[in-house]
């Protein structure tokens, strides 16, 4: 059971903007999603605050496939996935951190249309 829980994330939150869909000369599909999470807590003031983390979701295959045809914009989902952590060089020679969430399920929350 330990193996499973090691790279483990669950996330519930909405879509900022649509999903983008590449598919790669190889046939291979990769969907980019980004989702909002927020959170609540009450400053000293006793003000409620909301905090809102961004989250940059990949899916592959048959996962992406429907997470395209079936999530827009605003949709709220929960997703299982595992992280993964990678890096680049952007044109300036500088090299850039990137952690995303790979997801494995999704399941549309909300309102069904």
């Amino acid at each position: 059971m330990a193996s499973t829980i090691k790279n483990s994330v669950q996330l519930i939150g909405n879509l900022g903007k649509d999903v983008a869909l590449t598919t790669f000369d190889s046939g291979t599909v990769k969907a980019t999603i980004t989702i909002a999470t927020n959170d609540y807590y009450t400053n000293n003031k006793g003000e409620k605050i909301q905090q809102t983390e961004w989250h940059n979701l990949i899916a592959w295959g048959k996962t992406a496939e429907l997470m395209s045809q079936s999530l827009v914009k605003g949709n709220e989902v929960a997703i299982q996935g595992k992280l993964s952590n990678r890096s680049y060089e952007d044109k300036d020679g500088n090299t850039r951190y990137v952690t995303e969430v790979i997801v494995n399920e999704f399941y549309k929350l909300g309102k069904q249309a």
